[in-house]
């Protein structure tokens, strides 16, 4: 598609053709995006560390399109490498590197462990780069001036603004990808990459369930929308920035929360994805 022709509104969001790999696909956050690439035309690879949750996950996943599932532990720096070279043995291209795996801890200050930044650190923040490293070949590949290949880092609206939760390596790791995210778009955008980010707020998942079981209701009513993030929302945000209709960004991070951490004017009790 040249300059001066428009997409239709179909084209625009269409992912038909692309191939994607979606960390901790298998639930919460990454199951929305998984769901949403394959429901706009993409085949998805997901992953995450256990393997009948993988099994599980394919399965529910496989009405929507074709999907596989790959077990990874990718706190691992081998365990990257091993995904990416079975992701690039089923073929050389990837259009499409969502990195959404992620762990959080939440202890006082005064107790707060050394393996509670070890672990989160390794998840959230190294395996993102882990990864880029190993499969910018596909990547490059895939990319055009008129349609590069895209990364999307999940980051959290915890490394926007700060919640009261004492999640301080979490926090930390998110606001270091979203910094991350920009110095890559700087990088890869000659090389027709983009890179992005969506920092979730607060959506049903494994990770905030007790939190939500206890405060959803309040967390809700702090944001100007009053309500919780749905499925829809971060499938749509994720198709936007892997279709033609976003294109022409690159080193953005995006909120989708609600309007919670650009317009608070408090500290709502806990952010994260």
């Amino acid at each position: 598609m040249t300059d001066n022709q428009f997409a239709t509104q179909t084209e625009l969001f269409d992912l038909s053709g692309k191939y994607a790999l979606v960390t901790g696909g298998t639930k919460g956050i990454g199951m929305m995006i998984a769901r949403g690439l394959l429901q706009a035309g993409a085949r998805v690879v997901i992953s995450s560390r256990n393997a009948d949750t993988c099994a599980e996950a394919q399965q529910l996943l496989s009405e929507f399109g074709d999907v596989q599932a790959i077990p990874a532990d990718l706190s691992r720096h081998d365990e990257c490498q091993r995904l990416a070279d079975l992701v690039m043995a089923d073929s050389e291209r990837l259009d499409i590197l969502v990195n959404n795996a992620g762990a959080m801890r939440s202890e006082p200050l005064e107790t707060f462990p050394d393996e509670a930044w070890d672990a989160v650190l390794d998840l959230n923040l190294k395996s993102p780069f882990w990864l880029v490293q190993a499969l910018l070949p596909a990547l490059r590949k895939a990319g055009t001036a008129d349609d590069p290949a895209r990364i999307i880092n999940i980051g959290s609206i915890a490394a926007i603004h700060v919640a009261q939760a004492p999640t301080y390596s979490y926090a930390s790791s998110k606001a270091a990808l979203h910094q991350l995210t920009r110095v890559l778009a700087r990088e890869l955008g000659p090389q027709h990459v983009t890179v992005n980010a969506i920092a979730p707020g607060v959506f049903p998942s494994q990770m905030m369930g007790a939190t939500l079981d206890a405060i959803g209701d309040k967390i809700a009513a702090a944001a100007p929308l009053r309500r919780l993030g749905r499925d829809d929302d971060m499938a749509g945000a994720a198709v936007f920035l892997a279709s033609r209709a976003g294109s022409y960004l690159t080193g953005t991070i995006i909120p989708v929360d609600g309007g919670t951490a650009t317009t608070a004017t408090g500290t709502p009790p806990v952010m994260g994805h």
